[in-house]
């Protein structure tokens, strides 16, 4: 892997990140790193499942796997707010 190809993960990352925050309602308690983290997860598999699908490379924007990475970033947010907001007291 190349050092372009790591910038354009974390770049992408931080965007379907942003983007899937934004999807989910409410206040999430978990951090910008975490969200990138996560963001840069749902990118790459998102990647893999829209190849497997035949979407990946359309001419123009590749919106499906674009709606996919963002909901599975989403999905991500949600599940990482749930687990981290677990066992916390809540008044």
């Amino acid at each position: 892997m190349e050092i372009s190809s790591i910038i354009s993960a974390v770049f992408i990352g931080i965007v379907i990140g942003v983007l899937g925050r934004l999807v989910v309602p409410g206040r999430q308690r978990i951090g910008i790193l975490w969200t990138i983290l996560v963001g840069i997860a749902a990118a790459l598999l998102g990647t893999a499942i829209a190849k497997a699908l035949g979407v990946a490379d359309t001419n123009g924007v590749d919106w499906v796997e674009w709606v996919i990475q963002i909901g599975l970033a989403a999905v991500g947010v949600a599940a990482l707010d749930r687990s981290r907001g677990r066992g916390r007291v809540r008044h």
